[in-house]
């Protein structure tokens, strides 16, 4: 099974009936071998242009394991969906995100020590 981060843009007209778009989409994704790991749903937001007459769409993204072969389904089956205006599948580099969060501690951790001598300083002006 391989890790697919899926955004997909609903027509924004579903914003009162969301839970339906998203349960039809979950089901797509659940029939073909996929298990739902991360749903973010972003709400409504404006698209940089228009997309079939709609200057809004809802955003949503999930992140889901598949199993390679059932992907272009999935993407046949998004094509002929009605309540998704647009998606996009990708594959996410999981080793150059583990690599920004490691380098990402690493900084926290950095400007934490530098923290710690940068209050006494600070503290030491204004005093003075």
């Amino acid at each position: 099974m391989n890790v697919y981060e899926i955004a997909i843009i609903f027509d924004p007209g579903l914003e009162v009936d969301l839970d339906k778009a998203t349960e039809k989409v979950e089901k797509i994704l659940t029939d073909n071998g996929g298990k739902i790991t991360n749903t973010d749903n972003w709400g409504k937001r404006k698209l940089a242009y228009q997309i079939k007459s709609h200057e809004h769409g809802i955003y949503v993204f999930y992140t889901v394991e598949i199993p390679g072969e059932n992907v272009r389904k999935i993407e046949s089956i998004f094509n002929i969906t009605d309540e998704v205006i647009r998606f996009l599948i990708t594959r996410p580099d999981l080793k150059a995100i583990a690599k920004a969060e490691a380098e990402k501690v690493a900084k926290a951790e950095l400007i934490a020590k530098r923290g710690d001598r940068d209050d006494k300083d600070e503290e030491d002006e204004e005093e003075k």
